[in-house]
C-alpha cells in the first residue's frame, strides 16, 4: 500500500524545491516539529522530489521513481528508524540483526502506512550507525541521488547512557558522500548532541490547520463518524499522528495513566502498589507510552483549570486546583521521568519515585 500524500507545510516544501532547483540544497538537514506533524513524511516527499523523472516544485507522483519511493521500495532511499537493541554480542551479527529489524519495520509500514508511535525504548544504536555507514559507502543502485532518512534522530544519544552511536556518524555528516542527502528528524533537537546539530541545517515544521487534519482523516479513514472525526481533530492539535492515535488514547496507555493518577490521589499506599504492579515488559514500550499519556492527561487537567473543556477524561480532583501551576510542575516531573526512561532504568522504581514527586505537587 503506497504512502498517503503529504499534507500541509507548503511554504517549507516550496523553499526546499527552490533550493533543489537552484542546486543549493544542503546535504544534511535536521527537520524538527511536534510528534506526528509529518517530519518523516516530508523527508520521503523530498526523496521523491530529488529522484523524480519529471520534477517541478512538486514530485510528479506518477513516474517510476516516485512510485518506488511511495511504496518504500526505492533502492537508493534508506529509511532508518529506532529499533530494539540487538541481542547478538558479535558486532557483525548486530549489524545483520539491525538490518533485519529495519526490513521488518518497513514491511509493516508498506502494509499499514498509518503507523503508530515507535516502541518507547527503541534506539539508534551502534549497530544502526555501522549499518548506515556501510550503506553510505555503496554506490547508487539507480545511478542518481541517494537519500538517507534518520527518523527520530534524537534517539542517537540515550542508548547505554552513551553518545557513541551519534559520535560514530559525525564524520559521515561532516563530509557526506557526493550525491547523498541526509535528513534527520527529531521532535526535540535539544536531545541531540550539539556536534550533530551543528553539522545540519535546521528545518522547522509547524502544526497543521484543523482543516488539513480533517481532510486527511476523511481520506485516510473514511469510516469515521462525524462525531469521532470532530473528536480526533480537536485532540490532534495540528498533528496527523496524534489524530490517528486518538482512536487508541482511551486504550491501555491512557487508561493506565488515569488509573495511576487516581491511585496517587488516593494516597501513597495505592500509588506504591500500582508502581510495583507495573509489568516488566512495560519497560520497553507501554511504560513510556503511559508516561506520554500521563503528560497529556495532566495537560488536559490544566486546560480545565483555566476554564477550557478537557478533551479527554481526567480525575475530578485535578480540576479543583485554583491555578494550573501544580499541574505544570507535575508535567515537569513526568518529563524528567520520560528522560530517565530512555536509559536502562527499572520502570517500577522510576514509577515509585515519580509517584512521590507527583503526590507532593498534586
Amino acid at each position: 500500500m503506497p504512502l498517503h500524500p503529504l499534507i500541509g507545510h507548503k511554504a517549507v516544501r516550496r523553499r526546499l524545491a527552490q533550493a533543489h532547483a537552484g542546486d543549493t540544497l544542503p546535504q544534511v538537514l535536521l527537520v524538527s516539529g511536534a510528534p506526528g506533524v509529518g517530519k518523516q513524511r516530508l523527508a520521503l516527499w523530498l526523496a521523491q522530489l530529488l529522484l523524480c523523472e519529471r520534477p517541478s516544485e512538486e514530485p510528479c507522483s506518477n513516474c517510476r521513481a516516485c512510485r518506488l519511493v511511495a511504496a518504500l521500495s526505492h533502492s537508493d532511499v534508506h529509511w532508518f528508524v529506532p529499533i530494539p537493541r540487538p541481542r547478538a554480542s558479535d558486532p557483525d551479527k548486530q549489524v545483520e540483526e539491525a538490518a533485519d529489524a529495519l526490513g521488518q519495520l518497513l514491511e509493516q509500514r508498506r502494509a499499514q502506512p498509518l503507523y503508530g508511535p515507535i516502541d518507547g525504548m527503541a534506539i539508534h544504536g551502534m549497530a544502526t550507525a555501522r549499518l548506515l555507514q556501510q550503506r553510505a559507502a555503496l554506490t547508487s543502485v539507480e545511478g542518481g541521488r541517494r537519500i538517507f532518512i534518520i527518523g527520530e534522530a534524537d534517539r542517537l544519544v540515550p542508548q547505554e547512557a552513551s553518545p557513541d552511536a551519534a559520535n560514530a556518524l559525525l564524520k559521515l555528516l561532516e563530509e557526506p558522500p557526493a550525491g547523498s542527502l541526509f535528513v534527520l528528524t527529531a521532535a526535540d533537537p535539544r536531545r541531540m548532541l550539539p556536534t550533530v546539530r551543528s553539522r545540519s541545517v535546521p528545518v522547522r515544521l509547524g502544526g497543521l490547520s484543523d482543516g488539513e487534519v480533517r481532510d486527511f482523516l476523511k481520506s485516510a479513514i473514511p469510516a469515521l463518524s462525524a462525531e469521532e472525526l470532530s473528536r480526533r481533530v480537536a485532540a490532534a492539535e495540528g498533528s496527523i499522528g496524534r489524530a490517528v492515535a486518538a482512536g487508541e488514547q482511551t486504550g491501555k496507555s491512557g487508561d493506565a495513566a488515569l488509573e495511576w493518577l487516581e491511585a496517587i490521589l488516593e494516597g501513597p499506599g495505592a500509588a506504591a502498589e500500582r508502581a510495583l504492579s507495573q509489568p516488566p515488559w512495560s519497560a520497553r514500550g507501554d511504560f513510556s507510552a503511559m508516561l506520554d499519556a500521563l503528560t497529556e492527561t495532566l495537560n488536559e487537567a490544566a486546560r480545565g483549570v483555566v476554564g477550557q473543556k478537557p478533551r479527554r477524561r481526567v480525575p475530578e480532583r485535578l480540576l479543583r486546583h485554583r491555578t494550573p501551576d501544580p499541574l505544570l510542575r507535575a508535567m515537569e516531573h513526568v518529563a524528567d521521568a520520560r528522560e530517565a526512561a530512555w536509559g536502562n532504568v527499572n520502570p517500577q522504581l522510576l514509577l515509585a519515585v515519580l509517584g512521590d514527586e507527583l503526590a507532593e505537587v498534586l
